[in-house]
């Protein structure tokens, strides 16, 4: 076990508010509220010290693809992104062909049962033709319960949500089957409607897949899903933070609207994140990365992103002029209480893991700690 730790004379960030010459006492793999007398002491000051990043919508990273890969590829962008501040994530599959899933599902529930990610997210193939995005139009099906059942029980008690076109045939159906099974029913890729929604959102849905992306815009006579996703307190809604996905006044309006409590940063990353340009692969599709932009090959759509969730923090507070506490609600508090977790993660509190981030004072990244160990060691004395 490594020897115990004080960070000492930061800005911390706590569910209370921000802790000038704050400090975090780390036990072990916890964080602890009294610190033995020969705990190593690290000086932080003049740096941030905020929760470990959680985000529940991700493809991949490093070159490696969650949607497809094999246990070392899953690990290599696992731990990508972990060296970019996100010490806890969701792998994200993409449309494929139904059989493929299952199967893969049980590679990656593997990797859940070690704690190597938190649990799977399956968008598609359940979604809209219309708003396909970067998914493979001819592996879409509609969601039929019978086969969203398949892929939960092929994620062995580890899926955590399912994005869905619930206005299709069978989609509100499997949206509280979803609901009874405890995984979150995501409404996205969606050309619902503003009824629609709420008929979703009654049956159980909590989460909007990427708001604005991927659904229709909103309208003053047709409000579409956008208005139903941010009005409802029972939505918590995705942005990708990278100013491709979303111009700043957008990101600003869904702040407004649904408050910090119900905003979820997410990276939708593809292989690229974290690794360079170049041709890849998203699922079956063909994509090109060309200065950080993900595209598909045939037809030019945006496919996922090469975000990391250091870059959204930074972009948030120092673009979009969002305050430090509601920026980190948005990509730790909040995705960890989504997914059952806040009990471990998502928030700097005493007998919860110790995964950490150290930011400089433009908010860049130096540190991160996870569960008492440095994966980015800021060797700052």
């Amino acid at each position: 076990m490594a020897p115990s730790k004080v960070l000492a004379g930061a800005r911390v960030v706590l569910p209370t508010g921000i802790v000038d010459d704050g400090r975090v006492i780390v036990d072990g793999t916890r964080i602890a509220d009294t610190a033995p007398p020969e705990a190593e002491v690290i000086d932080v000051s003049g740096h941030w010290v905020v929760p470990g990043f959680v985000d529940i919508h991700n493809h991949g990273g490093g070159g490696a693809s969650f949607a497809g890969g094999t246990h070392e590829d899953i690990l290599k962008g696992v731990d990508t992104h972990r060296r970019h501040g996100t010490t806890t994530v969701v792998a994200s599959a993409v449309t494929g062909d139904l059989d493929f899933l299952a199967r893969h599902a049980g590679v990656l529930a593997e990797l859940a049962q070690q704690g190597d990610i938190a649990g799977i997210h399956f968008e598609g193939p359940f979604i809209s033709p219309c708003r396909k995005g970067a998914h493979d139009e001819q592996l879409l099906r509609d969601p039929d319960p019978a086969e969203v059942r398949k892929l939960i029980d092929a994620a062995h008690g580890h899926a955590k949500m399912v994005t869905l076109a619930t206005e299709l045939p069978g989609g509100l159906d499997s949206v509280r089957l979803l609901a009874e099974h405890g995984v979150i029913a995501a409404v996205g890729h969606t050309d619902a409607t503003y009824e629609q929604t709420l008929q979703a959102i009654d049956a159980g849905a909590t989460v909007a897949t990427h708001l604005f992306n991927a659904m229709p815009p909103l309208g003053h006579r047709a409000p579409g899903p956008i208005t139903a996703l941010l009005e409802d307190e029972r939505i918590t809604v995705e942005l990708i933070n990278d100013g491709t996905h979303l111009h700043p006044a957008a990101l600003r309006l869904a702040f407004h609207h649904a408050g910090a409590a119900r905003v979820a940063f997410i990276t939708d990353a593809m292989d690229a994140a974290g690794f360079g340009d170049g041709r890849y692969l998203l699922g079956p599709m063909e994509v090109d990365v060309a200065d950080g932009v993900a595209r598909l090959v045939e037809g030019g759509s945006i496919a996922g992103s090469t975000l990391t969730l250091d870059r959204a923090f930074k972009r948030a507070v120092t673009v979009d002029g969002l305050p430090v506490e509601d920026v980190v609600a948005a990509i730790s508090a909040n995705p960890a209480r989504l997914l059952g977790l806040a009990d471990r993660v998502g928030s700097l509190e005493p007998g919860k893991d110790a995964d950490l981030v150290v930011l400089d004072d433009a908010f860049d990244l130096v540190g991160v700690m996870r569960r008492g160990e440095w994966v980015v060691d800021p060797q700052l004395g």
